[in-house]
């Protein structure tokens, strides 16, 4: 479904991403982890057409998307929750679903109803205005919002960041009960254990560069892995 093959990211003279290639085949949840500042997220920003690549292609559902503006890949199926999750603080959770399919032509009231039955928790708030909602409710909402464009791919940025123990479970579980159903999700987070917990393969960055690929079981497994990212 996408191919990533040897880009080169550059912030001013800073080489943030260097000759990454991976693939996502269709069904998977294929992980990025790796530490603070490894590349992870500049490496979904280029995917999604807000950061270009000097090198290289990608190729989304076998088509050159390098180049292709951020709105026009929402349209073509991919969808990106972003880090922080970035959701309108002064509209409310209904408000914010919409904006999610503003691509969509389709039937936005079923596909809300159906963001509902995946998260009962926002049809509960669906009045309220996002800013008065806790950091997982929010997550919650950035993941729906994504979900209304009814995406090919998702992609999840640091999903759990800043949540409590209890809901960093919760998200996962949901991350999990969307792959079940179908989705084909590409996962950056830093909480390695539970990406590759829930991850059919998963590759590891350090300072812009692929040094491991594997299953999540096998990375799971790694020794090196387990030293420096499992507290093995």
């Amino acid at each position: 479904m996408l191919k990533v093959n040897d880009i080169n990211v550059y912030y001013g003279a800073i080489h943030a991403i260097k000759g990454v290639s991976f693939e996502v085949n269709d069904g998977e949840v294929v992980t990025l982890i790796g530490a603070n500042g490894a590349g992870k997220s500049t490496t979904l920003q280029t995917i999604s057409g807000l950061l270009h690549s000097r090198t290289g292609s990608i190729s989304f559902q076998g088509e050159n998307i390098a180049g292709v503006p951020a709105h026009k890949l929402v349209a073509k199926g991919l969808a990106q929750v972003p880090e922080g999750r970035r959701v309108f603080l002064q509209m409310t959770v209904e408000e914010n679903l919409e904006m999610g399919a503003y691509t969509s032509s389709g039937n936005v009231a079923g596909r809300l109803e159906k963001v509902y039955d995946r998260f009962p928790r926002l049809k509960e708030r669906r009045r309220q205005i996002a800013g008065t909602l806790s950091g997982g409710e929010q997550q919650m909402l950035a993941m729906g919002r994504a979900l209304m464009s009814d995406p090919k791919l998702l992609m999840l940025d640091e999903p759990s960041m800043g949540l409590a123990p209890i809901l960093v479970d919760q998200i996962f579980q949901i991350i999990h009960e969307l792959h079940v159903a179908g989705t084909t999700i590409l996962l950056v987070e830093q909480n390695a254990q539970m990406a590759l917990s829930v991850a059919d393969r998963g590759y590891v960055l350090e300072t812009g560069r692929i040094v491991t690929s594997g299953t999540g079981a096998e990375l799971l497994a790694d020794d090196n892995v387990k030293r420096a990212y499992l507290g093995g």
